[in-house]
């Protein structure tokens, strides 16, 4: 490691640590190494454009974007909810499953973490604590946690940033985050029928049986959106980047003329919004192509991988340790960061040791999402708190046991590939 690389690092680390945007500290850092090697700061202009015009798939982020924010603003995210109460909303602890179904529902959707929480999430946490039978904490906690399945299950945002800087196939990541998604999905189920009982939450009243028919309907085309985006990918129809055009089309054509509750104004309204998401993703991305050529120039990657190849370490061995140094820098990075700068470093060790990249990318991604649920800086507990006004310590007491058993979950997806590789493999996977 040289010394211009080794001061990089500490401005990266000094303006982290200082609250700077991560975007920010990036830039910084990688300007100063340019600098300190005698290098061109215009150089990063090159290295930008190069990324950008060889990445075609980045344009699904913006699409995606746009079409989770379509899908807040009309009242499809409330069709959802309702049809998520009809189906699940009877149990004992039945709000609690809505919130985790709806998540499901809307992953399908939105792609985001954030998009899901801020969103559909913050209408069931006002149901939770209006019932009566749901603290607050436990209703953002749910929620937070709940969230998180939003980016495994396709489309994914996190998913078009890993297939960037893996060069793997953003469609059967798409697959290979199906199984864990579900699995993320039924843990946290079985956790909230444990609390449930345990604590003798009452149950809500149930939706006539007669009035399901009419939800499904209402809810229909909404619910057609992941197999439209699927169908269009896999049948060959459209790549990703076009799949994500047609998403986001679709939730415009729903909102405005099927529902009718879109005006001109609110789109407006919308792309703006998507606009300011987009450039705050952007800049993570472009600090993360200049960063990851300041990391390929000193070689760093396969000096891991030489490293690891040296010792003779075992895959699995290799996949817990990574996986456990995610865990931590998942309590201060955001997951953009962790997937475009940390994650590359472990590629080429993934090669050398034989790991199947789409299986590493999932559990690599899923690791990151509980990451964002993760104390003291998980992004969803600040986003919890910062639309519904719930303290922080509140939610925080009650997040550590939907934290735990997606550790278990993400242990067996480590353990267990073909959880991930099934639906890839059905659908011509080789490894």
């Amino acid at each position: 490691m040289s010394f211009e690389f080794l001061l990089c690092l500490i401005i990266l680390m000094g303006l982290a640590a200082m609250g700077t945007p991560i975007a920010y500290a990036i830039l910084v850092s990688s300007f100063a190494y340019l600098a300190a090697t005698g290098q061109s700061i215009g150089i990063s202009g090159k290295i930008l454009m190069d990324g950008l015009y060889q990445s075609f798939i980045l344009l699904a982020v913006p699409l995606f974007i746009v079409a989770a924010n379509i899908m807040n603003a009309g009242t499809v995210s409330d069709r959802l909810l309702q049809f998520c109460i009809a189906l699940v909303g009877r149990f004992r602890g039945g709000l609690g499953h809505v919130n985790i179904l709806s998540s499901l529902v809307f992953s399908g959707m939105s792609g985001s973490a954030i998009a899901d929480a801020a969103g559909i999430g913050k209408l069931i946490i006002e149901m939770m604590v209006k019932s009566g039978h749901y603290t607050r904490g436990y209703a953002a906690a749910i929620t937070a946690a709940s969230a998180t399945i939003g980016p495994i299950i396709p489309p994914s945002i996190p998913m078009v940033l890993y297939a960037l800087v893996s060069n793997t196939s953003i469609g059967f990541l798409f697959l290979g985050g199906i199984v864990p998604g579900l699995l993320m999905g039924a843990v946290l189920m079985l956790m909230n029928v444990w609390i449930s009982h345990r604590r003798g939450f009452a149950k809500d009243d149930p939706v006539p049986i007669r009035e399901f028919p009419r939800l499904t309907l209402n809810a229909g085309p909404a619910l057609l959106m992941p197999a439209i985006l699927l169908y269009g990918i896999y049948g060959g129809v459209t790549t990703p980047t076009e799949a994500a055009a047609v998403a986001a089309f679709y939730a415009l054509i729903l909102a405005s003329i099927f529902y009718r509750s879109l005006s001109l104004a609110h789109f407006y309204d919308i792309l703006v919004a998507s606009a300011r998401s987009s450039a705050a993703v952007g800049l993570i991305i472009g600090g993360a192509l200049i960063l990851n050529y300041i990391v390929a120039s000193e070689n760093i990657p396969d000096v891991v991988a030489q490293a690891l190849v040296g010792i003779d370490m075992h895959p699995l061995v290799f996949l817990l340790c990574v996986n456990l140094l995610l865990l931590m820098l998942g309590c201060f990075l955001d997951a953009s960061t962790i997937i475009l700068v940390i994650i590359p470093l472990f590629i080429p060790a993934c090669r050398e040791l034989g790991i199947d990249l789409v299986h590493f990318g999932v559990v690599a991604i899923v690791n990151c999402m509980i990451g964002l649920i993760t104390p003291p800086y998980g992004i969803l507990l600040f986003v919890i708190n910062a639309v519904t006004r719930i303290p922080l310590a509140e939610i925080i007491g009650e997040i550590w046991l939907f934290l735990g058993v997606l550790v278990v979950a993400l242990l067996a997806l480590i353990l267990f590939p073909d959880l991930t590789l099934m639906l890839p493999r059905a659908f011509g996977y080789a490894n």
